[in-house]
C-alpha cells in the first residue's frame, strides 16, 4: 500500500511544487525589484488564490466520483461527468472574474498603502484573465488523478515554470527596440500577466494530452469535438459534493488572505514577511497535500471496488506516511529559518521579521498533515459537509478571530508576552493552533465514519449514500 500511494504521490507533488515554484519565482523576482512590489504581489495573490481555491474546490469533486467509477469499472460515466465538469467550470469562472476585477472592494477592506494598490490592481486585471483557463486545466486535474494518471499534469505544470521567469522578466521589465517600447515595464503587476498566459497554455497542452492518451478515448472523455448539454441531475450532483470541498478550502485559504488584508495595515516590511512566510508554508505543504491526494483516490477506488479493508489499510498507510514526513520537514524548517528568510531578502529587517514566522511554520507542520490527510480521506468516502463545519470553527474562529485578538488586542497590552505575540507573530500562533483543533476534529469524524462501517451500518452519511446512488 506505501509503494501505491508513493507511485501516486510522486508525480502530483511534483506537479504541484512546480505550481508553487511559479508563486517562490514571482515572490523572490519582486522581492529584487522593491519591498513595494513584494507586498503588492503578495496581497494580490492572496486575493487571487482566495477567488480562485474557492472555486477550484467546487470542480474537485469530480475526483472522488470519478475515482469511485474508475475502481468500479463503470467507465462509460467518466466522460459524462467529466463534460459536466466543463461546463461548470465555465459558469464558475463568471463571477469569479467579476470579484478578481472588483479590486476596489478588496482594497477598502485591506487599506493598503496608495503605491501598493498601484501595483496590485492591474495585477489582479490580469489574474482575471486567466481564472477561466485555471479553471479549465483543474478539471483536467481532477480527472488525471482520479485515473492515476498524473504525469501528464506535471509535466504540464513544469513547463510553465519553466516559462515563469522569461515571462515575468518580460513583463516585468519590459522590452523594446531603438527606443520604441514593445512591451510595457510593469513591475510587480508583470507577474500576473506572465501566470495569466501561462494557465491558457497549460488549457491547450491538456488538450493535446486529451487528444494522445489512448485512456481518455477509451473512457469518452474527448471524441468527435461536441462538449454535450450542461446536464442538471449531473451539476446538482457535482455541486452537491463540491461546494462544501470549495467552501472548506475558501475558508482554508481566507484565514490567510485575510490575515495578509489586516498586517498590510501595519506597513510594508510586516505585509512582506507575512508573504514570505505564508509562501514558504504553502511550499512545503504541497508534499502532505500530494501525499492527500495519491491516498484519496486510491481510498476512493477501492471505496467504489466494494473493497472497504483496503479503503482503511490504504488511509492508515498514507498517514503514517504523512506523518513522518511532517516530522523531517519541520525540524529542517526550523533548523535553518535564517538562511531560508535570507533566500527571499535581502533586507536585514524583512529578514528578521520573518525568522520568527518561519519557526511557527515548522511548529504546525505535524497539525498541518494530519488534517489534510484526514480531509481528503473523508472526501473519499463522499462526506464534504461535516468537515467543512471544522474547518469554519478553526480556522475562522479561532485562528482568523483567535489571531486578531492576539495581534491588536492582546499584542498592544503591557502583559509580558505581548511583544512576542504583536502583529504577524499573533496571526501565525493562533494559525498554528487552529490547524491543531482542524486535525483533532477530522481524525473524530473518519474514526466515527469507520466505527459505524464495522458495525455494518454503513460507511458514508445520508448525503453521500444518496449521491452514490444517484440515477446515472
Amino acid at each position: 500500500m506505501t509503494r501505491d500511494i508513493l507511485k501516486l504521490a510522486w508525480p502530483v507533488f511534483v506537479g504541484q511544487l512546480a505550481v508553487m515554484l511559479n508563486g517562490v519565482i514571482d515572490t523572490i523576482m519582486a522581492g529584487r525589484l522593491s519591498a513595494v512590489d513584494l507586498a503588492a504581489v503578495g496581497l494580490g495573490a492572496s486575493i487571487y488564490v482566495s477567488v480562485y481555491i474557492g472555486l477550484m474546490g467546487i470542480l474537485l469533486a469530480l475526483s472522488p466520483i470519478v475515482a469511485q467509477h474508475f475502481g468500479a469499472g463503470r467507465f462509460d460515466q467518466i466522460g459524462l461527468e467529466v463534460r459536466q465538469a466543463v461546463w461548470l467550470a465555465m459558469l464558475l469562472a463568471l463571477p469569479g472574474c467579476v470579484a478578481l476585477g472588483w479590486s476596489g472592494l478588496w482594497f477598502a477592506l485591506s487599506d493598503p498603502p496608495p503605491e501598493v494598490a498601484a501595483v496590485a490592481a492591474p495585477y489582479l486585471w490580469a489574474t482575471a484573465a486567466g481564472l477561466p483557463a485555471a479553471l479549465l486545466f483543474r478539471v483536467f486535474h481532477a480527472l488525471s488523478n482520479a485515473v492515476a494518471r498524473p504525469k501528464a499534469v506535471m509535466v504540464i505544470n513544469l513547463a510553465g515554470v519553466a516559462l515563469k521567469v522569461p515571462l515575468n522578466t518580460l513583463f516585468m521589465y519590459g522590452w523594446g527596440i531603438d527606443g520604441t517600447t514593445i512591451v510595457p515595464a510593469l513591475g510587480g503587476a508583470g507577474c500576473g500577466v506572465a501566470t495569466a498566459i501561462i494557465l491558457w497554455l497549460s488549457v491547450l497542452l491538456s488538450i493535446v494530452a486529451l487528444r494522445i492518451e489512448p485512456l481518455y478515448r477509451e473512457l469518452a472523455v474527448v471524441g468527435g469535438g461536441a462538449l454535450g448539454r450542461p446536464d442538471p441531475a449531473r451539476l446538482r450532483g457535482l455541486l452537491a459534493l463540491g461546494l462544501p470541498i470549495g467552501a472548506s478550502y475558501l475558508v482554508e485559504v481566507t484565514s490567510f488572505t485575510f490575515m495578509a488584508l489586516f498586517l498590510a495595515r501595519l506597513g510594508a516590511t510586516v505585509a512582506a514577511s507575512h508573504q514570505i512566510a505564508a509562501n514558504l508554508a504553502a511550499l512545503v505543504y504541497m508534499l502532505p497535500l500530494a501525499l492527500a491526494t495519491a491516498t484519496s483516490v486510491l481510498v476512493a477506488q477501492s471505496i467504489g471496488a466494494g473493497r472497504p479493508a483496503e479503503a482503511r489499510g490504504r488511509a492508515w498507510a498514507g498517514l503514517r506516511i504523512a506523518l513522518g514526513c511532517a516530522l523531517v520537514i519541520g525540524i529542517a524548517l526550523f533548523a535553518s529559518r535564517q538562511r531560508l528568510a535570507g533566500l527571499y531578502t535581502g533586507d536585514a529587517s524583512l529578514v528578521s521579521a520573518t525568522v520568527p514566522l518561519l519557526g511557527l511554520v515548522a511548529a504546525f507542520q505535524l497539525f498541518d498533515a494530519t488534517q489534510v490527510m484526514c480531509s481528503f480521506v473523508l472526501r473519499a468516502y463522499r462526506i464534504t459537509t461535516t468537515p467543512m463545519l471544522v474547518y469554519v470553527f478553526s480556522l475562522w474562529g479561532i485562528g482568523l478571530g483567535g489571531g486578531w485578538w492576539l495581534a491588536f488586542v492582546f499584542g498592544t497590552s503591557d502583559h509580558e508576552w505581548a511583544p512576542a505575540l504583536a502583529g504577524a507573530r499573533g496571526f501565525w500562533a493562533a494559525a498554528g493552533l487552529s490547524l491543531a483543533v482542524a486535525a483533532a476534529g477530522l481524525a473524530t469524524i473518519l474514526a466515527r465514519v469507520w466505527r459505524a462501517e464495522a458495525r455494518g451500518r454503513g460507511d458514508q452519511p445520508p448525503e453521500a449514500a444518496v449521491d452514490r446512488n444517484r440515477s446515472r
